[in-house]
């Protein structure tokens, strides 16, 4: 059995490895190819790339966990991220895309830097340091997933696991940069969609059941399964709702669209992204909600219900197809992964050492530079993953409420508000960011989601200090889109 999946694996390690060879040939002879593939991206990758990078093992490890031990009102997640997903193409990509191309930067912080001057070196610089700070945490969430997907499929070492992870993705990373990265996002978009529309059906006619027996079956159990105000206050809803103003901030999703080929791509894009990704969450749904019917019909234990994706993979299937939906598991993480390494090896590179160490750096270097800091980022978040009861979902809520609060307010004002200054950017920067922290360390977590408070303030520190701060000129676009 283990043959079929291990030569299915093979076959997709092989072809993540192959486009980055491709991406080396292509598009890595400057600093511009490696980070943002040349600005050339079509609107079909785009939208593929953007959605499996922003969505990652929690798709399928951690959003299923959660269904299928809490039934329905775990779905207001889903609702909140459509709504943010939407919204985000909508009022950042076509502004985000022209004012990048207008300010020539290849990066957030190098945008934010040039959009307002006068405090261009803090800002980088405090950006950058909270990019790769974050992201270290989001790209361990990533390995936590290739390392129980490792020890539960295989009964291997979940260290071992989440080393093979992370050395697949840095060998395509390293050699092929941003084309590499959105080419094998678009095709692990793909597998990760085909494998959740795939799975809920495998799972209903496993043993002839209707949707609507296998309803019964839970309900029987859980009268409130499919209620989706179950065990939900107005603060817990808002809480839920609250991951679709995450969107506006995270820079592994937003930097897709400075490299979409033009404004009139994104409508398209957009369309494309958004049917993925409501396919794909009620796919993830639906694994939750029919992997829980089936463990009552069959006494399946289900010792740590992030794994259910894995186990139904393994009982379901033949050991080819098997070797595939694990393949779209690997894909949910690689493709986050292998994102969140390159924008944090790209503010390292062009935000720190060329902006503020080494001006004069040759293209050359600047690219040898950037594949060193891919290297570092995945050795730090390497050691932060080793903890083996760290949960996909948690790690994955920090560090997105951290990067929705610290840059979600200044990304939408920054394109949209001319009275905003350097000042009030740095101070909404800072402020979301310790707010986020601050609330996590105090425990306060449970009691409402973190990227609330820390939005709030990061968005009111905004507008105060550039109200209360001399509008120095810094604008130099001639309108807001």
């Amino acid at each position: 059995m283990q043959m079929g999946v291990w030569i299915s694996l093979s076959a997709y390690f092989l072809l993540m490895i192959a486009i980055g060879v491709y991406a080396w040939r292509k598009s890595t002879s400057n600093s511009e190819e490696y980070i943002l593939g040349g600005r050339d991206l079509g609107p079909s990758v785009t939208a593929l790339s953007a959605g499996a990078s922003d969505m990652s093992g929690w798709l399928l490890l951690g959003l299923p966990g959660a269904l299928f031990v809490a039934g329905l009102s775990q779905a207001w997640i889903g609702v909140g991220l459509v709504l943010g997903a939407w919204a985000n193409w909508l009022i950042v990509a076509p502004r985000l895309r022209e004012q990048t191309e207008f300010y020539d930067s290849l990066t957030i912080p190098g945008f934010l830097g040039k959009r307002f001057p006068s405090t261009e070196r803090l800002l980088r610089m405090v950006s950058a340091i909270i990019i790769v700070v974050f992201f270290a945490v989001y790209t361990a969430s990533g390995l936590v997933g290739g390392g129980k997907l490792f020890a539960s499929a295989f009964g291997g070492d979940y260290m071992v696991g989440i080393s093979l992870t992370l050395g697949i993705v840095l060998v395509y990373t390293v050699i092929g940069g941003f084309l590499a990265v959105s080419l094998t996002d678009f095709v692990q978009g793909c597998i990760m969609m085909l494998a959740l529309v795939i799975m809920p059906i495998v799972i209903l006619t496993s043993d002839g059941s209707s949707a609507s027996e296998a309803a019964a079956r839970v309900t029987a159990i859980d009268p409130e399964f499919f209620s989706l105000s179950k065990g939900v206050t107005a603060i817990g809803w808002i809480s839920a709702m609250a991951w679709g103003l995450g969107y506006f901030g995270q820079p592994h999703i937003i930097v897709r669209f400075m490299a979409i080929r033009s404004v009139k791509d994104v409508p398209a894009a957009r369309r494309i992204g958004m049917s993925w990704m409501i396919v794909s969450l009620a796919g993830a749904l639906a694994v939750g909600v029919f992997g829980r019917a089936y463990a009552l019909r069959t006494g399946l234990e289900v010792a740590d219900p992030e794994t259910i994706f894995i186990l139904l993979s393994d009982l379901l299937f033949h050991p080819l197809v098997t070797g595939f939906l694990y393949a779209a598991l690997l894909a949910a993480i690689m493709s986050t992964v292998s994102s969140q390494l390159l924008v944090a090896s790209s503010s390292l590179t062009e935000d720190i050492y060329h902006a503020l160490m080494k001006r004069d750096a040759s293209e050359r270097e600047l690219v040898n530079i950037g594949r060193l800091a891919v290297l570092a980022v995945g050795v730090v978040a390497l050691i932060i993953a080793a903890d083996p009861e760290s949960e996909v979902l948690g790690l994955v809520a920090n560090a997105w409420a951290g990067f929705g609060a610290a840059f979600g307010p200044l990304i939408v004002l920054s394109l949209t508000w001319k009275r905003m200054t350097g000042a009030g950017a740095v101070a909404g920067l800072i402020v979301g960011a310790v707010t986020v922290i601050a609330w996590i360390a105090m425990g306060l977590s449970s009691t409402i989601y973190e990227i609330v408070p820390g939005f709030i303030a990061s968005f009111l520190a905004i507008v105060a200090v550039s109200m209360a701060t001399a509008d120095q000129g810094e604008y130099r676009h001639q309108k807001l889109a």
